[in-house]
């Protein structure tokens, strides 16, 4: 992975005599492993190819994340037409439509898929539905790229989109007895179950999917936040306002009866903020890399005579495999 988002190791001289600060710091946190191979993938197709490789749409939600690979050679770019023929092109971790993929084939163009697996999961459950004669329910935010990714894997109005609990009331569907209900991966898991009950009650025949639709990542981060939260008078989530997963974060905290902010990073933090605070509480959404994490408590050190402590988590070993095109022997 790219040195750029690694956590270094800071040495700095700070102020003497600044008002205490208790960090708690949330475990897990941060990248996800199909952030984390996401990431690797395109910096993998640079070594291969060369610079420029054109992704489309962010690699993932992160500006910093993204910077730091424009550095690098790629270029971001919103539609297929935006890629010149003759140059690789890398399908984000959110996934794509088919008809992308199908456009990719047709021009030519050498392309990479990133979909995180997870989603890719979905995406083969959504096919095995549609082939077994049942109408998707699919439980997500309408415009995320992972949503209409997931919409574009089977014929236009196969599914219905269901954002919350009074969609489910509205819904008239053709055949109450063959439904199925999926998930985006990165959901509120409080929020979905309350929605998935709703569902039950009004469908009591409708089928579930194949273990849990969002993702392990989601769900650890979502829980070390709670246990987080109860602890702490404010908790701060870095992580883009673009990533579902990071906003849930700041959500699950709120829920909690917590006060909580989502920064992009450090210097987004208006430090009057913390009038009051005395025990903060950290995370990281998980496409934010750990040095963003050190650099929030480095700025904090500034100000405050910190005293550190990660709370124990979840210790995460998922790892996925890269495409075989770009396996490294």
């Amino acid at each position: 992975m790219d040195d750029r988002l690694a956590a270094p190791q800071i040495a700095a001289t700070h102020p003497t005599n600044l008002p205490p600060l208790q960090l708690l710091i949330a475990a897990p946190r941060g990248f996800c492993a199909g952030v984390d191979r996401a990431i690797r993938i395109v910096e993998l197709t640079l070594q291969k190819y060369g610079a420029p490789v054109y992704v489309r749409h962010e690699i993932v939600h992160n500006r910093f994340v993204v910077d730091a690979l424009r550095e690098k050679g790629a270029i971001f770019v919103e539609e297929l037409d935006e890629v010149p023929d003759g140059r690789p092109v890398v399908f984000s971790a959110h996934g794509v439509p088919k008809v992308v993929t199908g456009d990719a084939e047709d021009r030519g163009l050498d392309y990479v898929d990133a979909t995180c697996p997870l989603v890719s999961k979905v995406h083969r459950q959504a096919e095995r539905l549609i082939k077994d004669g049942r109408h998707i329910l699919f439980i997500g935010h309408s415009g995320h790229p992972e949503v209409i990714g997931t919409l574009g894997q089977v014929p236009e109005g196969a599914i219905t989109l269901i954002e919350t609990i009074d969609d489910v009331a509205r819904i008239a569907p053709a055949d109450p007895e063959a439904l199925a209900f999926l998930t985006q991966t990165t959901l509120s898991v409080d929020d979905t179950a309350e929605i998935i009950a709703a569902l039950r009650e009004r469908f009591p025949a409708i089928a579930a999917p194949r273990g849990e639709d969002i993702c392990y990542a989601t769900s650890n981060r979502q829980a070390a936040v709670k246990q987080l939260a109860v602890q702490c008078d404010a908790v701060l989530v870095l992580g883009s306002p673009n990533s579902s997963n990071s906003v849930r974060l700041a959500e699950v905290a709120k829920r909690e009866g917590t006060r909580a902010l989502l920064i992009e990073r450090a210097t987004c933090l208006d430090m009057t903020w913390l009038d009051g605070v005395r025990t903060l509480g950290i995370t990281a959404g998980a496409s934010a890399p750990e040095i963003l994490v050190r650099e929030l408590v480095e700025r904090l050190a500034q100000h405050f005579s910190i005293h550190e402590k990660e709370l124990d988590g979840i210790v995460e070993t998922m790892i996925f495999k890269l495409p075989r095109s770009l396996e490294v022997a």
